[in-house]
């Protein structure tokens, strides 16, 4: 039995969903909790093949909303536990979710998006931005890497464990069914070889010492009886959600400095928007790309400076808006034209979004 499941890097051609069960293994996970659900089960199977190896644990539960309360108590024992769903599956675990949200519980869930509403299809879609970001019942304290190749996949895994740990607030990973069952090469590590300092878990319950004598009281609680009690309790996550946003947002654009048209798009989609405006650039056209890693919280400085320094923004998504509500809320006051492209539940490729951007310039 080998402690490092990975020796320094090498290079692999894996599905998507091998890479999140090779990225969790890497970062140290403890145990999975999980239901099935396409198009996330093979993160199921490739776990509990290495799970045996390298002496760690799978639970199969009864349904998802087990999976994310017996996540919770993973996490509450000391474990780096996480789950992994999709569409019916993710609506169900927002409760436990919003569970871990007020109680600051540092899990971590992998979504990989379907087809929309209700059980639609199993193939893929962006349609689970809002519930990803927002969910459950609360004010949407977590946060939402959005991925577009398989080694984004495997790094920001890896990323979302030391996020919750460092920060206390649930974190996702939000791929999407064709990165679940696509196969690409990638390079994968171990973390610590790279010089990546894996944040420890620790215990919130169990811990020895009696409380209020020997050590603080671990408060702990989903369940208030105040109003006032509530808001206080909120107003303090409010602030230090706010204080560390600026530290985990991240983005990635080019060519938006002398853009005319702006191209915004998220996790795969990017891929295409990517590839779009680079061929419209060597063509001489005044294009840029811009695209949040992190949807929840997203980068609204660099936002706001990109959108309003030009003419247009074309939203691409594969959903009905959701990105681009998440985009208006954020640049809220600004002028520019924003212009939607929306395919809910349908893919959109590159000559997609480059006819489309023609068409905005009347080429």
């Amino acid at each position: 039995m080998s402690d490092k499941p990975i020796k320094g890097e090498k290079r692999a051609f894996l599905t998507g969903n091998e890479v999140v069960a090779w990225a969790a293994v890497a970062a140290g996970a403890d145990i999975m909790f999980g239901y099935p659900i396409t198009p996330q089960n093979e993160i199921m199977h490739y776990w509990t093949r290495m799970a045996p190896k390298f002496n760690k644990r799978f639970l199969q539960t009864e349904d998802e909303i087990s999976a994310g309360f017996t996540t919770n108590g993973g996490v509450l024992a000391g474990l780096k536990a996480f789950t992994a769903t999709a569409g019916p599956g993710n609506t169900l675990m927002q409760e436990p979710i919003s569970m871990a949200e007020m109680m600051r519980l540092p899990i971590v869930t992998v979504v990989q998006q379907r087809g929309g509403p209700s059980s639609a299809t199993v193939i893929y879609s962006q349609q689970e931005v809002t519930l990803t970001t927002r969910g459950g019942n609360g004010e949407g304290l977590r946060v939402v890497y959005s991925t577009a190749t398989h080694q984004e996949l495997f790094d920001y895994t890896i990323k979302a464990f030391n996020t919750a740990w460092k920060y206390r607030f649930p974190t996702f990973v939000l791929g999407d069914g064709y990165q679940a069952k696509m196969r690409e090469p990638l390079t994968i590590y171990d973390p610590e070889a790279r010089g990546v300092e894996m944040v420890p878990p620790y215990k919130f319950v169990g811990n020895p010492g009696k409380p209020g004598v020997d050590r603080p009281p671990t408060q702990l609680r989903n369940i208030y009886n105040m109003e006032e009690e509530l808001f206080e309790v909120l107003v303090e996550q409010f602030s230090e959600y706010e204080k560390i946003s600026p530290k985990i947002a991240e983005y990635e654009q080019f060519g938006c400095e002398d853009a005319e048209i702006v191209v915004a798009a998220h996790g795969v989609v990017a891929r295409a928007a990517k590839g779009a405006v680079k061929e419209l650039r060597e063509h001489g056209l005044k294009v840029g790309y811009f695209r949040p890693i992190t949807l929840r919280p997203l980068p609204v400085k660099e936002l706001r400076d990109t959108f309003s320094r030009a003419e247009k923004v074309l939203v691409a998504e594969s959903a009905n808006g959701q990105f681009d509500q998440l985009l208006k809320y954020a640049v809220y006051g600004i002028t520019t034209e924003m212009v939607p492209m929306f395919k809910p539940g349908m893919g959109i490729n590159s000559e997609d979004i480059y006819d489309k951007v023609r068409t905005m310039l009347e080429i």
